[in-house]
Parts: C-alpha cells; sequence; structure tokens
C-alpha cells in the first residue's frame, strides 16, 4: 500500500494511545475515521456516509457505504439513497450497508487519511485534556497570558489552554503577555469545530469564588452569600446573611480593617466598588438594603414590582450613575424598582432658648403689674 501501512498502524494504536494519554478506542477511532476518508476520496463519492474498521489483529480494513431506502420511482442521489427494489428486503427509511474491502490507497487518498489523523488526534487529545477540567468549572485557577487579541485574551492554564472573550473581561482591565492572571473555569464550550475552555473575571462568580477564598466562614455555614450582582470594573453588589445568632454578616465579609473586602478589590482593581449589604427575607427591608447608600423613604411592593420613594436629595444616590445604582439593586432583589419622589418630612421649627426665657420674663413681669 502506497503511503499508508494499515498493519503497521495497528501496531502504532497502542503506542500512540500511551503517548498522547488517550483511549486505545478513541485512537482507533480516529484511524478508522481517516480511513473512510481515504477511501471516500479514492473510490467513493463525496456525498458518500462511510464508515470503516479496522482488524487490529490482522491488519485487514474494510468500509461501508450506509444508503437510505426510498421508495420505487423517486428522484434520488445514488450515493447515500437506494431504490427499495434494490435493497434485498430493507423495508422503507431503513439503512442498507455495502460492504468494501480496503487493498490499497494511492498517494492523494494516503495524503487525506494522513492528515484526518493528524487532525482528529489533536482534536481528541484537546478534549482529553479539557476533561480533566469538567471538575474545576465554577472554581478559580491561575494561568499566564500567553496572547492578547483584540476580542479575546489566551490564557496558558499548564495542561491546558483557555480563551476569556470580551465579554468575559474586566471594563478597563488591561492584559500583558506573560502575567500570570486569575480566572474563573466558567465553561467548556463544544460546537462543530470543537471544544474550548471559556474563562472568566468579568462574571459575578467570579467574585463570589474570590469572597470563598477570602472568607473561611463561607465554608462553615456561619455565613452565606446569598445573591450578587455586578457590573465589571465599576461596580458590584452582594447580599449576605448568617445562620447563627450574633454574628454579623457583612462585618465578616469586610474583615478586620476591611482587610477581606480589600483583598478582592486588589485582584478585580480599584476602581470597581463593593457594596455588601444585608439579605433580608422581608422585601421591603430587602429592596432598602439593596439601594444603599440611599435613605428611603417607602417601599411598596406590587408582584415582581416595586415602587420606591425617596426625597429629592437622596433620588440621584438611588438611582445613581446612569442608573447603575438602582440596576443593580434590581438584579441583586429580582424586582423591578421604580424610584419615585416623596414629599420631605416638616421639620419642627427650632425654639430658640434665649427667646424663650425672655418670653417667660415678660410674662412675669406683666402678672406682678
Amino acid at each position: 500500500m502506497e503511503g499508508l501501512d494499515l498493519k503497521s498502524m495497528t501496531a502504532m494504536v497502542k503506542v500512540i494511545a500511551e503517548e498522547k494519554n488517550l483511549p486505545e478506542d478513541t485512537v482507533l477511532d480516529v484511524i478508522q475515521t481517516a480511513i473512510a476518508a481515504a477511501w471516500r476520496k479514492e473510490e467513493g463519492e463525496k456525498d458518500m456516509n462511510v464508515r470503516a474498521t479496522l482488524n487490529l489483529k490482522n491488519g485487514e480494513a474494510c468500509v461501508f457505504i450506509d444508503r437510505e431506502v426510498i421508495e420505487d420511482g423517486l428522484a434520488y442521489n445514488p450515493a447515500t439513497e437506494i431504490p427499495e427494489s434494490e435493497a434485498k428486503g430493507a423495508k422503507l427509511g431503513e439503512i442498507v450497508s455495502e460492504k468494501r474491502e480496503v487493498k490499497s490507497f494511492g498517494r492523494v487518498a494516503s495524503m487525506t487519511a494522513k492528515q484526518v489523523i493528524v487532525q482528529r488526534l489533536r482534536e481528541a487529545e484537546r478534549d482529553s485534556v479539557l476533561a480533566a477540567f469538567e471538575d474545576k468549572i465554577g472554581t478559580i485557577i491561575t494561568g499566564v497570558i500567553s496572547r492578547v487579541e483584540p476580542k479575546i485574551v489566551r490564557i496558558d492554564l499548564g495542561r491546558a489552554n483557555g480563551i476569556m472573550p470580551r465579554s468575559e473581561q474586566i471594563d478597563g482591565e488591561y492584559y500583558t503577555v506573560g502575567d500570570r492572571i486569575k480566572v474563573l473555569v466558567k465553561e467548556i464550550e463544544r460546537n462543530e469545530r470543537g471544544a474550548q475552555l471559556i474563562l472568566s473575571r468579568g462574571s459575578a462568580e467570579f467574585v463570589k469564588q474570590l469572597f470563598i477564598q477570602e472568607v473561611p466562614e463561607i465554608e462553615n455555614g456561619t455565613v452565606e452569600i446569598r445573591a450578587i450582582a455586578r457590573e465589571a470594573g465599576r461596580r458590584t453588589k452582594i447580599a449576605v446573611t448568617s445562620g447563627v445568632p450574633g454574628i454579623d454578616p457583612v462585618g465578616t465579609f469586610v474583615g478586620g480593617r476591611g482587610v477581606r473586602v480589600q483583598a478582592v478589590m486588589n485582584e478585580i482593581g480599584e476602581k470597581e466598588k463593593i457594596d455588601i449589604i444585608n439579605w433580608s427575607d422581608n422585601v421591603s427591608e430587602y429592596i432598602r438594603e439593596a439601594l444603599s447608600p440611599a435613605e428611603i423613604m417607602k417601599v411598596e411592593v406590587d408582584g415582581k414590582k416595586a415602587k420606591v420613594f425617596v426625597t429629592e436629595d437622596q433620588q440621584s444616590i438611588a438611582i445613581g450613575r446612569q442608573g447603575q445604582n438602582v440596576r443593580l439593586a434590581s438584579k441583586l432583589t429580582g424586582y423591578e424598582l421604580d424610584i419615585e419622589l416623596a414629599e420631605a418630612p416638616k421639620k419642627k421649627k427650632k425654639t430658640n432658648v434665649e427667646d424663650s426665657l425672655f418670653s417667660a420674663i415678660e410674662e412675669a413681669s406683666e402678672d406682678e403689674a
């Protein structure tokens, strides 16, 4: 066989599997796919559904051409379909397989087979490595920036590489090749081009995991993050609670002299503000907390909407710059919030002590007269 020795390839299955750290079945599938591609290139047609088998004991290979049985008299594609009258008893809709032995390949078909093997082995190796990251989804790992592109940052994680799309980056953060960086393993994205490890620094989950690293009381259940809303690079709001009487959850997250929250801010950047508030099962109280630092006069809840009344001097604080405060509070609580103006409470006129004293003296003088 010119250029492609099937018998020697059967002996290589185990060697390749060990070298690439892949199951032997995976390597065999890759080689069988390559044989099918080579045969279709040389003997078959482009549209044909061809699969191949390779006998590891004797090195013999066969291909099978699969065709669907269709009704007689209809126009059909002989590469993929076969009339019922020619299908030797097979019924409509069934798949009929025609077996062909593989004896030899020409130079072009051999090159096709080799290209398929190289490409598929690379894909299988990458998928195998990524599979090892399945149990790391939702956790933070450290990598090295290997390449910075306009829309993505490529990060070397040692055994694998991942990408951080623009949507997962922190707004205003700059990335330099060679820098070590913490990232959240967000997901493994699979499509027709293969699998890809998606990393994030801009997600709310990234901040949550940073706090989990800094606040050991989360692990033992003393305190808990109930909700988190984030606009990366600008502001994050976190609602926390404690199931243990006497424990201040906000203080626990802030830490002595603010060391815990400062450690998180050092990672995400000083420009991003973090509001840590008390979670409450009282919706009105929870909304008041979520709109902090604004002072709220009254909250009226109707379904998943709420009217929030504030005085004129608190309106801009409640809404926030470009609507950020109310937008994050809405995301945090799950309620659509509408900021309404309320009349400021009338202040009682302060009584001047000296005036009161003079009035009392005058009244006494009049009584004596």
